[in-house]
């Protein structure tokens, strides 16, 4: 079965990703199409990014790096829940998709922002970042207001269009997640006979 991520891209206090990470996780959870997890980016403390090689020449000399590598490896796609921190993703965010590169190639990735304009500006951002990587973005994407979606700015109130706009993003990401399956499986043979 195709297993999808979901990344929560904030790890500052006082957050509002969890809520909405959560909301993502229960309404994708009822498909039967996919498994889903949630990945807590404070889980997963990483350091500014300190290899001594780009990632795409190969493993990591440190820990903490191919912990992460581990962790991404096992998934198909993701969803990246972003807030939009000055009309950009979170440093946190693009530090952990840059630590690694084989291990986001190939799959397929979907967005949830949040922020006082949907997050729409950090998305645009992640988007360049994750075709780099050679993720296939999905073109739908859940945007919510963080002056409109949030009970007294403080509770997500997710509407009726926020659910249909998850359904077809998470639709896009399921389809695209199996389609580049043989780009993945390809690569794993490649690296097996190297």
């Amino acid at each position: 079965m195709i297993r999808i991520g979901i990344i929560l891209g904030s790890t500052r206090p006082n957050r509002k990703g969890p809520q909405v990470a959560r909301w993502v996780l229960d309404s994708a959870s009822q498909r039967g199409d996919a498994e889903f997890e949630l990945i807590d980016l404070r889980d997963h403390p990483l350091p500014h990014l300190d290899e001594p090689v780009p990632p795409i020449f190969g493993p990591s000399v440190h820990a903490h790096t191919r912990d992460w590598a581990e962790r991404i490896a096992q998934f198909d796609g993701f969803v990246i829940v972003t807030p939009e921190y000055n009309s950009g993703a979170p440093g946190v965010l693009k530090n952990a998709l840059d630590h690694l590169f084989a291990e986001w190639t190939d799959k397929a990735v979907g967005f949830v922002s949040y922020g006082a304009g949907g997050g729409a500006r950090a998305v645009v951002q992640l988007r360049v970042v994750c075709s780099t990587l050679g993720m296939a973005d999905v073109g739908y994407q859940v945007a919510i207001s963080m002056l409109t979606d949030f009970e007294d700015h403080t509770t997500f109130t997710p509407r009726d269009h926020h659910a249909a706009a998850l359904t077809k993003t998470l639709d896009q990401l399921i389809a695209w997640s199996g389609a580049l399956a043989p780009l993945r499986a390809a690569a794993e043979t490649t690296l097996v006979n190297s």
